[in-house]
């Protein structure tokens, strides 16, 4: 979610949601309060407010854990790996919001993270080597933001195998938040690795070693919304048949079509709320059958399109979900896994738009996350989800005495 981060209120639920683009103000949707982060909110709304939080504080505090998660709502299939993100930076330094992930196998995880963060001194005994452990925020304090080790790739155990700094540069002279998805297309004989820069408007494609870039897409700096250009763009994914679908999602509201070497061939979608329209593209995804999964963050909600006999029209089936923030998803073969924010949780729905399980992702550290901006699944089944305010990736591991309904398998692929 590079472009939020998110307050929890007296009633422990995201309330004041805080935008990247104008970091310092912020905005509580529920009750109409402009509030900025050097202190000027509307105080006498806010001290009304106060009050009747207090009030009501011991009787909706389980409720408010709840928030809008509706439907079956049951414990984590998953069971946490404690601590499996190892350090690998120098002295001073720790992870930055980790934005992009892809588990190309059970000992190969791709990471794209925005950058490091300049701990502050002194650094405690005790430190669990992220910053959130300090209580950093390292999406908000962007004043401690390096750009260093921004790509990079872990075994298993979350030991670094790979580090691929010689493509910071990339990333550098940004004044926003950077790099946001890595994708892999599984039609791609080479597994070349994807990389959206949403600050630059600008997506990269790397050798599967990282060793070569290969190509660059859109101009540096330069948000547009013609065939060439893109306006802040969020994700990427690739069609059965060769087409690429790129999320040019925070400027533009549109899903570029582009054939296998990225020229344009149309585009559809479009910003507003209504049938197959969208207030800020996060993601998109392929299933079966030929539909296409369009994930309206600010909207909150899913809209599902179907490819049809023209490569360059999409048919709106239609939108799923009451959502509150929306940040990635997975699709398989019968149904789709979506994280959220209000509570954070991972939600499961049908392609119908049943939904079918949800369950709620631990706030308390050492384990605890502020978001999952990202998440993947390895062919061996584990779970891994990037969190981009606390500052890191955990894998969790399927129980023992989880069902498979209940399990997250990796993104379909038609195979």
């Amino acid at each position: 979610m590079q472009q939020f981060v998110i307050f929890q209120s007296l009633l422990n639920k995201p309330s004041f949601i805080c935008h990247d683009s104008e970091p310092d103000t912020c905005h509580n949707n529920k009750h109409n309060i402009s509030y900025n982060h050097r202190g000027r909110p509307n105080m006498r709304k806010l001290n009304q407010l106060l009050v009747l939080a207090l009030a009501t504080l011991a009787s909706t505090a389980a409720l408010s854990q709840q928030g809008n998660a509706r439907g079956p709502i049951g414990e984590s299939p998953y069971d946490v790996v404690s601590l499996w993100h190892k350090p690998f930076a120098v002295e001073g330094f720790a992870f930055g919001g980790n934005s992009g992930i892809w588990a190309e196998s059970a000992d190969r995880i791709i990471i794209a993270q925005r950058g490091e963060t300049v701990l502050p001194y002194p650094i405690p005994d005790d430190f669990l080597g992220f910053a959130g452990h300090m209580g950093l925020n390292v999406l908000r304090d962007t004043t401690r933001r390096t750009w260093q080790n921004c790509l990079y790739t872990v075994n298993g155990n979350g030991e670094l195998l790979e580090l691929w700094d010689q493509w910071d540069y990339l990333c550098e002279g940004s004044d926003g938040p950077g790099p946001h998805r890595i994708r892999i297309s599984p039609y791609d004989s080479e597994s070349r690795i994807w990389l959206v820069n949403e600050t630059f408007h600008q997506i990269y494609v790397f050798s599967n070693d990282g060793s070569e870039l290969l190509a660059t897409y859109g101009e540096k700096g330069v948000s547009g919304n013609d065939e060439t250009h893109f306006g802040r763009p969020q994700d990427i994914a690739f069609l059965p048949d060769g087409r690429i679908l790129i999320a040019d999602g925070l400027d533009n509201n549109r899903i570029m079509i582009m054939d296998n070497d990225m020229n344009y061939l149309g585009e559809f979608g479009g910003e507003g709320a209504g049938p197959g329209e969208t207030n800020t593209i996060h993601a998109v995804a392929v299933g079966p059958d030929g539909l296409v999964f369009v994930l309206d963050r600010m909207g909150g909600r899913v809209n599902l399109f179907r490819t049809t006999d023209s490569q360059t029209e999409f048919e709106f089936v239609r939108s799923i979900g009451d959502l509150t923030l929306p940040l990635d998803i997975i699709v398989n073969e019968n149904d789709f896994w979506i994280t959220d924010l209000g509570p954070l949780r991972f939600v499961n729905f049908d392609f119908e738009g049943n939904l079918k399980y949800t369950w709620l992702v631990p706030l308390e550290l050492p384990d605890g996350y502020i978001e999952v901006h990202t998440f993947t699944v390895d062919p061996e089944g584990n779970l891994y989800g990037g969190d981009n305010q606390y500052g890191r990736t955990q894998k969790f591991v399927p129980k023992a005495s989880s069902g498979a309904e209940l399990l997250i398998e990796p993104p379909w692929n038609g195979l």
